[in-house]
């Protein structure tokens, strides 16, 4: 039974080249040498498409500073183009497998705000919305909390 409340999901990219392969082993050997107690996202989605659970969802994550006691973090590998600019990197495979995974996380939390990472850098001008340059990060490279919003009104 999961004793926490769940209300945010945050989408995150890896900041991995599209050129190079960023295992699940890697990456959670990756935020164990940030001193965490394992890979901070709850799930991860390699190119090809899998979805492998990293965090267990009754486990608060290590992914959005400040927001990690109600979310659940979700990354997908990439997020940089082969000369290491930020870029949409997601395979057709990873776009689906995304949007499948937060239907159903949708469905088991309903009430829950989509996001990126991005979206939760601070407001610095004040005006209510959080612009780009404001953001603290570019991840994860696309504009999530307006591509899944219809994810939302589907619940």
């Amino acid at each position: 039974m999961l004793t926490r409340k769940i209300n945010l999901i945050v989408i995150h990219c890896t900041a991995s080249r599209c050129t190079s392969t960023l295992t699940p082993q890697q990456l959670e050997r990756m935020h164990l040498a940030n001193g965490w107690s394992g890979c901070g996202y709850h799930y991860y989605i390699t190119r090809d498409g899998r979805i492998h659970p990293m965090r267990p969802i009754s486990a608060v994550g290590a992914h959005a500073k400040g927001y990690n006691t109600n979310s659940i973090g979700v990354a997908y590998e990439g997020g940089l183009d082969a000369n290491g600019k930020p870029a949409d990197t997601r395979t057709p495979m990873q776009i689906l497998s995304l949007r499948m995974l937060l239907q159903a996380l949708v469905r088991t939390f309903p009430g829950t705000r989509i996001c990126g990472h991005r979206d939760l850098s601070p407001d610095l001008n004040g005006n209510g919305i959080i612009e780009p340059s404001e953001y603290i990060k570019m991840c994860p490279c696309f504009n999530a909390a307006e591509e899944y919003k219809l994810l939302i009104r589907e619940q």
